[in-house]
């Protein structure tokens, strides 16, 4: 380990020295000193001395800004980054693949760019969420100014499930809603049917029984979407959550098509309750007719028998 020390100090005194000018050498050979550099953090990482390796990576990337080549620069600005990931320093660590991401983006490679803010945003995931779903709607947003929307809109699944998770529901129905229109765009019909049924569930878990019926009746321009077992699945919900039917929103909550789900939504299904107390699908089936008047304010020996009766 003394070693590695040491010879990376030997390098740090020959960028040092590349660095200087005299009455001879007017400019400072930075590229040779950022090689200097980015060996001297390659020894230092070897013998676990994290921090100097953190700032051996930093001023190789101060030599190649220097030397007008940004993608380089921004390269070992990203390794700095991994250093302080190593330190758990995850924050510090965000902040220069975010400024590494600037770097690639201005250097003309935005592709790059996007996937640098993408490998920022699982990193800090963990342990702040909020700047995941920053760094992954930025990293979809390059992508979709480059038209690669495939990718973009992958980003922007994560960060819809993040605000989900964080119970941000009037941010994730924009989310859901920009998903929805991009894989439409690209002819993904049946994800889009599945975006429909996330934004139903957010909305129900808003309480806003409108906005819900509204995503599915606008859904049926989809091609594909009316009749399709989605739909289907979609209006026994909504019918079951106006009439305050627990049985009902029950069963197609606890169905394959919303149970297997990605996680942040099929909690969202399971989780889901119905307004006021609710009551049971057995008084629907005696009065058709009056299910959503009458069928809230049953007699409590009439509640006790159908409770017994769903049981069998």
């Amino acid at each position: 380990m003394a070693q590695k020390i040491n010879e990376a100090h030997e390098h740090i005194a020959k960028a040092e020295k590349y660095l200087k000018t005299s009455f001879m050498k007017w400019k400072p050979d930075y590229d040779s000193a950022a090689s200097e550099y980015a060996k001297a953090a390659v020894a230092f990482k070897n013998a676990r001395q994290l921090e100097a390796a953190k700032d051996a990576y930093l001023q190789e990337a101060e030599a190649h800004t220097n030397n007008r080549s940004l993608f380089h620069a921004a390269k070992a600005l990203e390794q700095a980054g991994m250093m302080l990931k190593d330190m758990q320093k995850l924050p510090e660590a965000v902040q220069y693949i975010e400024k590494a991401s600037l770097m690639y983006t201005e250097n003309g490679t935005p592709d790059t760019a996007a996937m640098a803010l993408d490998r920022a945003g699982k990193l800090i995931e963990p342990v702040d969420l909020g700047k995941a779903v920053d760094l992954y709607q930025k990293a979809a947003s390059v992508f979709e100014n480059e038209d690669r929307l495939r990718q973009a809109v992958e980003l922007l699944g994560k960060a819809s499930r993040l605000l989900v998770r964080q119970k941000k529901y009037d941010e994730a129905t924009l989310s859901l809603q920009k998903e929805k229109s991009i894989y439409r765009d690209i002819e993904n019909y049946p994800t889009c049917y599945k975006k429909t049924i996330a934004q139903v569930l957010v909305h129900l878990h808003r309480g806003d029984y409108v906005a819900a019926d509204k995503c599915v009746r606008e859904s049926y321009s989809i091609p594909g979407f009316s009749g399709s077992e989605d739909c289907i699945a979609l209006e026994q919900l909504l019918q079951g959550y106006d009439q305050q039917d627990e049985d009902q929103v029950s069963r197609v909550c606890n169905s394959p098509l919303f149970r297997y789900m990605d996680n942040d939504y099929a909690k969202l299904a399971l989780t889901l309750s119905v307004p006021g107390e609710g009551k049971k699908k057995k008084a629907v089936a005696a009065t058709p007719g009056d299910a959503g008047v009458n069928g809230g304010v049953d007699g409590p020996e009439e509640e006790e028998d159908e409770y017994a009766g769903g049981l069998c």
